[in-house]
């Protein structure tokens, strides 16, 4: 008997994904409604699932959405039902977007169809727009996506675009209406008509958090030139690597546990004795005598190198407070979450 492993078709292999994405819950209600042999040639088919990349999960959800929408008029119809589906599935608030997918008409905040895309396809749609569109797209994102996007845009208008980034505030219905009609274009998205909080020099600063430290001092040294107050600002509502001696023991003990000794290492060697030993308390004795001991055996490094590790510590312990993991205690003392 041969042991070779059972070839599926690819729509055999794209309901094995869907399966795979529904979850536990939604799966079993789907199998109970199938026959034995589907149900065998199904689950067959979901274990022979090994991983599942990004895109592709993509390209098989939007090709089942796209289905849905063109067999049944559920999409038209009955949009109810169908967000009920998705948020089972998804929960409420990714199924705001799958659900624009399906019917663009239904999207509540077109902003929100900008999380199914990654950082490269977000530049490359704004890349030609103007550099307050391009302000508001990234001030919606996620720190960690804004920057991302933000370094793959050029150079010369990084510092013009971040300025507008801090000096963004409550957003009317006509700087929305520009920003949609953006997305309307581009992804057949809706509008709306309420003001919005998008920005601001907080937001401007969280995004300077993850960018490089080559790229962090170009943009500021640039909107020196024309604004010294305003980067002072965005300086002062910068989380930085010294900020970390400011928060209590148990977030400083959850955020080491995360970070690779190698990182620590590099990033202690720019710091000053007191940041560096109140780091090490919050390790075991004998974790933090490897880092002393690793740390001495370095020898000198290059200082964009201590850098580049303090803003990766920086950018990890962002996230985790983002997350409510820990809490981060920034300048002046105030909580940063």
């Amino acid at each position: 008997m041969s042991n070779a492993p059972v070839a599926f078709g690819p729509a055999t292999q794209d309901a094995a994904i869907l399966m795979l994405m529904f979850g536990e819950d939604l799966a079993a209600e789907i199998l109970r409604n199938l026959s034995p042999a589907e149900v065998q040639h199904l689950g067959a088919a979901v274990y022979s699932v090994d991983e599942v990349r990004e895109d592709q999960a993509d390209r098989v959800l939007e090709d089942f959405l796209m289905r849905l929408a063109d067999e049944t008029g559920l999409a038209h119809r009955s949009t109810g039902y169908v967000r009920t589906v998705l948020s089972d599935a998804f929960g409420p608030d990714r199924a705001q977007s799958v659900l624009a997918r399906i019917n663009p008409l239904s999207l509540e905040r077109p902003i929100e169809l900008l999380d199914w895309m990654d950082p490269q396809s977000i530049a490359e749609v704004i890349a030609d727009e103007h550099p307050q569109i391009m302000a508001l797209v990234i001030a919606c994102l996620d720190a960690t996506r804004g920057s991302a996007v933000l370094n793959m845009l050029d150079e010369d208008i990084q510092p013009d675009i971040l300025r507008r980034i801090a000096t963004l505030g409550s957003v009317t219905p006509e700087a929305l209406a520009d920003l949609e009609a953006v997305l309307q274009r581009k992804f057949k998205a809706s509008s709306s008509s309420s003001a919005s909080q998008i920005g601001g020099v907080r937001a401007a600063a969280r995004i300077m958090n993850f960018m490089r430290s080559d790229a962090e001092v170009r943009i500021l040294k640039d909107i020196r030139k024309d604004d010294r107050d305003l980067m002072t600002a965005i300086q002062d509502n910068m989380f930085v690597f010294d900020n970390l001696g400011k928060s209590d023991d148990r977030s400083l003990q959850t955020l080491l546990r995360t970070v690779e000794p190698e990182q620590l290492v590099l990033a202690l060697k720019g710091a000053d004795e007191l940041l560096r030993e109140r780091l090490l308390s919050c390790m075991s004795v004998r974790a933090a005598a490897g880092i002393r001991d690793e740390m001495e055996a370095l020898g000198p490094v290059r200082l964009s190198d201590v850098q580049d590790a303090q803003k990766r510590i920086v950018a990890t312990a962002r996230e985790m407070a983002d997350a409510g993991t820990i809490v981060l205690a920034g300048r002046g003392g105030e909580e940063m979450v």
